[in-house]
């Protein structure tokens, strides 16, 4: 079949979303699918900010890339784009016309993908990743006009699919509440299994000295971001600290509160346990998991967390905040939960874990074993199966429909 994805969010942008649905595209094209993508313009330096080369993806002979003019478009990656819908993107899809349609997020693209599913009769999917509210912080609009609207707007856009997923209960139940009616289901984002695995102790031992970390090191992987809170883990390491002096803490990516976060550690008495890596390259992204030792997680904006599945897979115990889909997903098999912005309690459990090791390996198999579920090949089936059962049954009732004329 031929699927038309159309997302707001794609490479070179820092994405959990991005790096989804290329996985995903990749996995259904060894099926035998044909994936044509609908997607943000980037401009030179937004590749730029990535040190990746100003050139489009090549991801295979089913799979196509057809950027849309864009604005630059105020985010914590500073990369965001943002495309202002002029719904004639149905004009070029009766060339490749697809089977089924499949929107990732509501915005610009989201839209012409929903009009056009309307205009040629082509069964709409949507997939809401991420809650409105934590996205709308950053609108020129503002906040307060998207907290009275913004969620009725959700609602009535995935109302028009045929068909919706979430990565995590809480974000259909969240739209619910907000008059969605549509036919729903939670979808995993996938996790490359072949990319994210555990080592041995003395490959560990190596990786530790390629990133320049302790025999104790804690993680923290994703957007420097208000709602990441990742001042939070900042002010735990403080206090594990005084316990365990060489600890340290790796953080990666890139975002607004950078620098403040930096300044943080400094004020904290920190400053050279921690280590900014920036946004690392594929291969060195997956080894500095294996280099560490606990995942931890201070967000309260999460609808899944790829660097939360990540770290699991890389056979790390996690410690995340109670807050929005990261309860769902970690569980006493796989690590802990401290209420939002408790930094003494998280700071409690990565000493435990340290003083505890058996255990610490015990939740690192544990995570191990749950993301299995997760795999590419399995979503990818999943999403086979979905496709194939919202076209026939659209087929069926428009053949049922055509019966009673």
């Amino acid at each position: 079949m031929r699927i038309a994805m159309f997302s707001d969010n794609f490479y070179p942008e820092l994405s959990g979303i991005s790096d989804s649905i290329i996985d995903i595209a990749k996995e259904l094209a060894k099926l035998g699918h044909y994936v044509d993508f609908y997607v943000p313009y980037y401009s030179k330096k937004d590749f730029h900010k990535f040190n990746v080369p100003h050139q489009e993806l090549n991801l295979g002979q089913n799979i196509s890339i057809c950027r849309l003019f864009s604005l630059k478009y105020p985010s914590p990656t500073q990369q965001a784009r943002m495309v202002i819908p002029t719904f004639l993107k149905s004009i070029a899809l009766r060339k490749n016309r697809p089977d089924i349609i499949h929107t990732h997020l509501f915005f610009g693209v989201g839209m012409e993908g929903m009009v056009a599913s309307k205009i040629l009769g082509i069964p709409l999917v949507g997939t809401s990743h991420t809650p409105l509210t934590e996205f709308m912080r950053y609108s020129f609009l503002g906040k307060n006009f998207f907290h009275k609207s913004g969620l009725k707007f959700v609602s009535w856009y995935y109302n028009q699919c045929d068909f919706v997923t979430a990565p995590s209960k809480g974000i259909l139940h969240e739209m619910t509440m907000h008059n969605f009616k549509r036919p729903a289901k939670v979808v995993s984002n996938p996790i490359d299994l072949d990319k994210f695995y555990p080592v041995s102790s003395d490959e560990k031992s190596q990786l530790k000295k390629k990133f320049n970390l302790s025999e104790f090191a804690v993680i923290y992987t994703g957007r420097l971001a208000e709602e990441k809170h990742v001042d939070v883990i900042l002010r735990a390491i403080a206090l594990v600290k005084e316990q365990i002096q060489s600890v340290t803490l790796a953080i990666t990516g890139h975002g607004t509160a950078e620098e403040s976060l930096k300044m943080l550690a400094k004020e904290l008495g920190i400053g050279e346990n921690v280590r900014f890596y920036g946004t690392l390259k594929v291969n060195d992204h997956s080894d500095i998991y294996r280099a560490a030792d606990v995942f931890a997680i201070a967000s309260t904006a999460e609808t899944q967390s790829l660097s939360l599945i990540k770290a699991m897979a890389t056979g790390l115990p996690v410690i995340g905040i109670n807050a929005r889909a990261l309860p769902e997903y970690i569980n006493p098999k796989n690590g802990f939960l401290v209420e939002v912005g408790d930094y003494e309690s998280m700071a409690e459990k990565i000493i435990f874990l340290f003083k505890h090791p058996e255990l610490s390996e015990s939740l690192g198999k544990g995570g191990l074993d749950y993301v299995q579920q997760f795999s590419l090949d399995n979503i990818a089936n999943q999403w086979d199966i979905i496709y194939r059962e919202i076209i026939t049954s659209i087929n069926y009732s428009k053949s049922d429909k055509d019966k009673n004329i």
